[in-house]
């Protein structure tokens, strides 16, 4: 399996077409898996924002003075606001708040981005990635011909872990996860519980050529992925009935010592 990042993509502007931008920049083939940055993919959706188009509520200022306290430095509530806009739930609101988006996703901030945003403040995660997946793949087949798989990738920390690492927001032409349930180990035994987040683990490998901060490639080419004869499922998010740890940190609050 080869990994390249896709040189040449220009600043991403609103109303830009992805799948046009980067069949211009790569050639493709049938098969490759086209990892794209939520951030390029929100910025030609116009989710740039500006943290004065919030008007705070009581909730946000009492967040903001919460996370404030404990971090002993200001922080915006209007920022505190557009977090709860583009959440469906907020699992912990300190000592920072983790939210989960409207299209499941669980992170801090809702994902919102204060980084290479030249004409915003803010960056806004993808309203509905997978359908964005959908739109750039078929963009992407009517420029070029190429049947492509593609995953919209995002960076997020990890429970338990330090560091952050590449995570699949939306997909389109490939299954999220791979079933080995029911195949065989080396010794005959029975696999019971293996399913495989397949595209997390590319988005993980894309992220490691696209990189972060000023390097200006947001899009990976991914070619030579087989996913194999094994069942696949679209299941990536775990349902809150199913989600012990969601279900713990509901009733866990930070006490400051």
């Amino acid at each position: 399996m080869d990994v390249f990042a896709v040189e040449g993509l220009p600043e991403v502007r609103p109303g830009d077409d992805v799948a046009e931008l980067v069949a211009e920049c790569t050639d493709l083939q049938d098969g490759d898996v086209l990892c794209v940055a939520s951030t390029i993919v929100s910025k030609a959706a116009g989710r740039q924002a500006d943290l004065g188009d919030f008007e705070t509520s009581e909730r946000a200022r009492d967040i903001a003075d919460r996370i404030a306290a404990i971090a002993d430095e200001e922080k915006d509530p209007r920022f505190a606001q557009a977090v709860l806009e583009e959440s469906e739930e907020i699992i912990l609101d300190a000592p920072f708040i983790l939210a989960v988006t409207h299209f499941g996703h669980i992170t801090v901030n809702a994902g919102i981005d204060r980084s290479n945003v030249p004409d915003a403040d803010l960056l806004l995660l993808p309203e509905d990635p997978t359908d964005c997946a959908e739109r750039i793949r078929a963009g992407v087949r009517e420029r070029t011909g190429a049947d492509v798989a593609v995953v919209v990738t995002d960076t997020s920390g990890r429970p338990f872990r330090l560091g952050q690492r590449g995570v699949a927001l939306g997909w389109a032409g490939i299954h999220a996860a791979r079933d080995w349930r029911g195949e065989h180990d080396r010794d005959g035994r029975e696999l019971g519980v293996t399913v495989q987040a397949v595209v997390d683990e590319l988005a993980a490998a894309g992220n490691l050529v696209t990189g972060e901060g000023a390097g200006g490639t947001p899009v990976a080419r991914i070619r030579g992925f087989e996913f194999g004869d094994h069942g696949g499922s679209d299941d990536l998010y775990r349902s809150p009935e199913k989600d012990v740890v969601r279900q713990a940190l509901r009733e866990w609050s930070h006490v400051r010592d």
